[in-house]
């Protein structure tokens, strides 16, 4: 049987041949090493200061670019260090093209995101620091990203939602215009002096500087309930301001009301008995 160990001529021939490939090669790949690791520092240190710049301007649109910003860098620097080391940029190109139709092809959804997040972007319904109210969350919004918009509601939580359905479903922006308007239903007996109620809630009103004067406040009888005359009472106030106004006036309201002896009244029906006759 002929022996499978190769001879003193043939692991020489052998340590030659390797010696040689690596002399060849080595540099290649070292230099490729180098060139990806400065590479990657470099984008690391051109997005970080690329993020700063754009989001001190315009923190919507610093996030997107940024982040979109990375990822094509990084394509590019792969594509220069497969080349590097041989590999044929042509082909490289038309691999990284079918596998990214592929990709393409099973995360369409991530692609829908993708362009909602430009639409965002383009026709700007929010932007990073306003209100909105979107897939039954209330909050402000943190980030727009490229695939998604981080909000944070009122009670501390963080919503990623995405932005595929922020671009093509109804949201509700509240830091759109910076004045809006309240509206408060107050009670009052039908015994009580309809003028005299919308006196003292003018007063009331006018103690507060929160509360605009144009447009002046609203006071008219919006309704004739079933146990008091309901005085609707409307009010514009800053953005930021408005609810605290609202609950501030509200208590307000009501003290005004026991000092000058106008009633909101409980609830109340009027049941007639009759006895019938024996």
């Amino acid at each position: 049987m002929q022996s499978m160990i190769p001879d003193t001529e043939q692991l020489q021939e052998l340590t030659s041949m390797a010696a040689g490939m690596a002399m060849n090669y080595l540099p290649q790949l070292l230099l490729a090493i180098v060139t990806l690791v400065v590479g990657l520092w470099l984008i690391n240190r051109f997005v970080t200061a690329l993020d700063k710049k754009l989001t001190a301007k315009d923190p919507t649109l610093g996030r997107f670019v940024t982040g979109l910003a990375s990822i094509l860098l990084k394509i590019i620097l792969l594509i220069s260090v497969a080349s590097m080391v041989g590999i044929a940029t042509t082909s490289f190109i038309a691999v990284l093209g079918a596998a990214g139709l592929a990709v393409g092809l099973a995360l369409q959804g991530s692609l829908a995101n993708f362009a909602g997040g430009v639409l965002i972007l383009i026709f700007k319904p929010f932007k990073v620091g306003d209100v909105i109210e979107a897939q039954g969350f209330l909050g402000t919004v943190k980030e727009i990203q490229i695939l998604y918009t981080v909000v944070d509601t009122f009670d501390n939580r963080q919503v990623v939602m995405p932005n595929a359905s922020l671009s093509n479903a109804s949201l509700t922006n509240y830091s759109a215009y910076p004045n809006r308007r309240v509206d408060m239903t107050i009670g009052i007996s039908y015994t009580d002096d309809i003028q005299k109620a919308r006196e003292v809630i003018q007063k009331t009103l006018a103690t507060d500087e929160r509360i605009l004067r144009d447009p002046e406040p609203m006071i008219v009888v919006g309704d004739l309930g079933d146990s008091s005359v309901d005085l609707k009472v409307r009010i514009w106030a800053n953005g930021d301001d408005l609810w605290f106004c609202y609950w501030h006036m509200l208590e307000q309201i009501k003290v005004a009301f026991d000092q000058n002896g106008i009633t909101i009244p409980y609830p109340q029906r009027d049941v007639h008995h009759f006895q019938a006759a024996g």
